[in-house]
This record gives C-alpha cells, sequence and structure tokens, in this order.
C-alpha cells in the first residue's frame, strides 16, 4: 500500500481487534468447537455473543467461569474450560501487515488505537504477541463498561481521545458496529478483507485531503 498523507480532518484511526488485526479467534475457535462436537456453528456463535454479554463478562462485569457456565447452559456443549479457551485464543492470529499498516499511519501523524469488545484476554493476546505498543491508545470493552453494542461506548472513546467524532475513522468487521459507530459521528469503514479495505482507506484518505486542499478559507 503507498504511503497515505495526513488529513487535518482525520486525526484518530480505530481499529477493531479480532477480524481487523488478527484473524478472528472467537468466531473461528467456536467453529471448530461445534463441529467437534456435532453442533451447528452459527447457532454457537449467536449463542456465544450473547452469553459473553448477559455474564457480564464482555464488560468486567462477570468471570470467564460465568461465560462458559452461561454458554454451556445455552448450548449444551462440553469440556474443560481451559482446552476450550485455548480453541480460540489460539486463533488470534495477528496479521503483520496490518501492524505495518498502523505504524506507517502514525509516522505520518495520525493517533491510532484500538476499540475492542474484548475481555481480559486481550492482556492475555499482548503479552504474547506485544502488539499494544504500535498504538497510541488501546479501548477495551473489559476496562470501559460498556462494548460496541452500545453506541454510548464511540462517545465515550471520542471524549477519552479529546476529539471530535467526525474526526475519528473507525474500522470494524461488524456491519452493525459500523452503523452505530457511523450514527455516533464517527466515519468508518466496513473490513471485508484486505485488498478491499486499504483501497477503501485510501480514497477516503485522500478524499478529505483534496477536499481540504480545495475548500477556500473564506466563504465568497
Amino acid at each position: 500500500m503507498n504511503s497515505l498523507p495526513p488529513t487535518h480532518k482525520t486525526s484518530v484511526i480505530l481499529f477493531d481487534y479480532g477480524g481487523v488485526l488478527a484473524d478472528e479467534g472467537f468466531r473461528n475457535g467456536l467453529a471448530h468447537i461445534a463441529r467437534s462436537q456435532g453442533r451447528n456453528p452459527d447457532t454457537l456463535l449467536s449463542n456465544a455473543m450473547d452469553a459473553v454479554y448477559q455474564s457480564g463478562y464482555v464488560l468486567g462485569k462477570g468471570s470467564e467461569a460465568d461465560f462458559w457456565k452461561l454458554l454451556k447452559k445455552k448450548c449444551g456443549i462440553k469440556g474443560d474450560i481451559s482446552v476450550l479457551r485455548n480453541e480460540i485464543l489460539q486463533r488470534f492470529q495477528l496479521r503483520p501487515w496490518m501492524l505495518q499498516l498502523v505504524d506507517d499511519l502514525k509516522s505520518r501523524g495520525y493517533r491510532v488505537g484500538i476499540l475492542s469488545d474484548q475481555t481480559d484476554w486481550l492482556e492475555e493476546l499482548d503479552a504474547r504477541d506485544h502488539f499494544f505498543s504500535h498504538f497510541d491508545a488501546v479501548f477495551n470493552s473489559y476496562h470501559l463498561g460498556v462494548g460496541k453494542r452500545d453506541p454510548e461506548v464511540f462517545r465515550k472513546v471520542a471524549q477519552s481521545l479529546q476529539a471530535p467524532p467526525e474526526q475519528i475513522l473507525f474500522v470494524d468487521d461488524s456491519p452493525d458496529n459500523i452503523r452505530r459507530a457511523n450514527a455516533a459521528g464517527l466515519q468508518a469503514i466496513l473490513f471485508r478483507n484486505r485488498q478491499q479495505f486499504e483501497k477503501e482507506l485510501q480514497e477516503k484518505l485522500q478524499a478529505v485531503q483534496q477536499d481540504m486542499q480545495y475548500r477556500p478559507d473564506t466563504p465568497t
């Protein structure tokens, strides 16, 4: 990807972790668990997304044990928690090209951060892969006490960054999260694949740069 010019309009770029910065370990791990136990992967994922909220785990208000207990009750899956969690964590694999892009953006004056609906697993993954150091800020629902299902999280993060929402660009692989970010006033890109994302990112930032370049300072 070509180097990107800095702009005054976009000052902060926030990235989701699973599915953007890294392979989606939660979805892929649960799919493996479902298949190995003769269950429907989509059903297990849907129930797990609900359970991680209903247990309070993703918001730092419940424990990992609470999450697994609720998910087992909902879906009837079996297995030792340490084995089940490993099926998920081992599948969160960082994408080196994404970290290179983050470093490139940071070197050009953008503030870069993570905004993730994660649990204390995120710190565990950083201890393994050492990626926090690439970012200016890390926002994790586990510590924020609010997740991306609530549009308030975007306003809370903007306030913490001391940046107007319209100057924040958010990248996520969930259409629902993108919709809520847009509703809160953020710019957003739905991540589908590398080629699509790089194209949309460059187009968006260059379009803003051109708008700033050709907009008159005073009305005529």
